[in-house]
């Protein structure tokens, strides 16, 4: 008799268990190696097993864990210090995850248009964006595949193409209720979509006019992932809300609303909470993550690394019919094909490669900060070839 699985089947995982890593290598419960191309998603900034985040979160258990917001917390304290200095912003609020943290912008959002007299404050998104699963977030995410079942949406969004200010501008001369423009950076989930530099600073000269929030979520794309602590910094804009979680704290759960200007203001005791948010543990680990980040150089190494395997697979796969692009900013790379390719992670994973397949044809990449020139080259040298003989299959091509 078969045991019923007791996890509620809201994943489809890959048939291999890592029970430890090391650096950018993790190794499964039969003793294989892979190398990680992935990060659990842009979160192991400093990889896995380093000696300093883990020496800081056995420190931290070792004294307090958690501790109630209704009290002072002074590592929560001391982190929001560090991010308001890393982004010339104003003040934080620390949650638990991304979705959390697009949540609160949204109510940060809808706070400021109420405070202003609105009674139905509108947020523009975008197409293929994604901020979430919880029924606001999933409302503002641009995939009908995540919205599908949990229908009515949240009212309130008004979605436009990314990278297409004429666009925006008929919604500023349509919606008079409009009160905040809220895009990633870098559509992360979208398939490694950037919104142009120039774009957001067009961007951000509308919200200026017209007296909205510009609302940048740098959940996968912050924390330097892309060789600045923040992706919209390549632009030289200042946004007003800024969500972040993901890569903060290096596997321990943290998300954060930093914002700035009125919108540092909107909240107000009462208008938001958490329990767990801004934890003495997560906050060691936030800090100590920051921390290593400046001692290593891994903003640096991000561009470095980033350009060396995306020149690698330009190289590699240069001439090759199906290859759309390779794209990216830092270590967070998108390789698109002409057609869905999600067999390739299971392709690469047998090479003992970690990677996955994002928007049906882009394979993404998300490697930990701490990667090394080897490293980078060992995964062109090994997923190169592994698109090379999935393009030329005809199999491939009926897909």
């Amino acid at each position: 008799m078969t045991t019923p699985n007791p996890v509620m089947p809201t994943y489809a995982p890959q048939p291999v268990a890592f029970e430890r890593g090391q650096g950018a290598w993790l190794y499964d419960t039969e003793g294989r190696r892979y190398l990680d191309c992935l990060s659990g998603i842009a979160v192991n900034t400093l990889g896995h097993n380093h000696p300093k985040l883990v020496a800081a979160i056995a420190d931290q258990a070792s004294k307090i864990i958690h501790c109630s917001n209704l009290f002072e917390i002074p590592l929560r304290h001391r982190m929001a210090q560090r991010l308001v200095e890393l982004s010339g912003m104003t003040n934080v609020f620390f949650c638990n995850s991304g979705l959390e943290a697009n949540e609160a912008a949204i109510k940060i959002a809808r706070l400021y248009g109420h405070n202003r007299g609105i009674d139905l404050p509108e947020i523009v998104v975008y197409e293929n964006a994604f901020h979430g699963r919880s029924l606001a977030t999933l409302s503002a995410t641009g995939n009908v595949k995540v919205q599908k079942g949990f229908e009515p949406l949240v009212p309130g969004f008004v979605r436009v193409p990314l990278n297409d200010m004429g666009a925006l501008n008929r919604v500023a001369a349509e919606r008079p209720n409009v009160v905040a423009v809220f895009l990633e950076a870098i559509q992360g989930e979208g398939g490694i979509q950037p919104a142009r530099n120039e774009y957001l600073r067009e961007v951000r000269q509308l919200c200026d006019r017209q007296g909205w929030l510009m609302m940048v979520d740098e959940v996968q794309c912050g924390t330097g992932r892309t060789g600045k602590w923040f992706a919209h910094q390549w632009s030289g804009i200042k946004p007003d809300v800024m969500p972040l979680a993901k890569g903060v704290s290096s596997g321990i759960p943290v998300g954060a609303v930093v914002a700035h200007g009125i919108a540092s203001e909107t909240f107000k005791p009462g208008n938001h909470g958490t329990t767990f948010g801004g934890n003495p543990l997560a906050m060691r680990a936030g800090l100590t993550t920051i921390e290593v980040m400046e001692e290593e150089g891994l903003l640096a190494n991000a561009t470095a690394m980033g350009d060396l395997i995306m020149h690698g697979m330009r190289k590699a796969l240069a001439g090759h019919s199906g290859l759309v692009e390779v794209r990216g900013t830092g270590l967070m790379i998108g390789i698109q094909l002409d057609r869905p390719c999600s067999e390739i992670v299971a392709l690469a994973l047998k090479a003992g490669l970690v990677l996955n397949v994002t928007a049906d044809s882009v394979v993404r990449m998300l490697p930990p900060l701490i990667l090394n020139a080897e490293q980078a080259e060992l995964i062109v040298a090994t997923l190169a070839p592994i698109i090379r003989d999935f393009l030329a299959r005809p199999a491939a091509r009926a897909a």
